[in-house]
Order: C-alpha cells, then structure tokens, then sequence
C-alpha cells in the first residue's frame, strides 16, 4: 500500500457510512476480540436481503478460509462478498434494488 492510499479502516467506515444512508443494518464484527476466523468484516441487511461483506484494501487478496465462509453464506443465501470501496457496494445495492441479486 503507497503513502496516501486508503486503510482498510477508512474504507470500511466509508462503507459503514454509505449503508446507513441507503437504510442497511450493518455490524463490524471484527477488530474486538469477538469475531470468528474467516467471517466477513461486515454483517448485516438490506431490503430483507442478508449481507456479508469483506472489506479489502484494492489488491489485496481473500485467505483461503475468507474465501471458504463467503462460499458458505453465498449457498445459505446472503449476498456475501469481497468489497474495496464504496462502489463495490453501490453496485451490490443497486442489484438487490433491480432485484438481480
């Protein structure tokens, strides 16, 4: 990652941040100790649709367990996903929204 590009921190509050205005619930589930291996940074709902989203900085790669649970909850139904920006997001949304999920 260069000097000035954006943390995964950044990016998911950003994330964070654009859901709550569109009306999604989302949960950061890591970073305090109570998270699970490979579960996705983000949990939550939009439109009565589960989401799973991981958030990596561009580039950056899923473990093979990340990659195992986004599988897992794809098959249980959610919209499971890896994201690195708000974009990612907005075209996920606008799918559940056009009903292409």
């Amino acid at each position: 990652m260069a000097i000035g590009d954006p943390s995964e921190k950044s990016i998911t509050l950003a994330i964070r941040k654009y859901l709550k205005v569109v009306g999604a619930k989302v949960y950061k589930i890591h970073g305090h100790g109570m998270g699970t291996n490979g579960a996705p940074d983000l949990l939550g709902a939009y439109a009565g649709r589960p989401l799973a989203l991981e958030v990596k900085v561009p580039g950056k790669k899923l473990s093979p367990l990340q990659e195992i649970e986004i599988a897992a909850l794809t098959a249980a139904g959610a919209i499971a996903a890896r994201v690195e920006s708000v974009e990612d997001v907005k075209k996920i949304i606008k799918e559940i929204q056009n009903g292409k999920d």
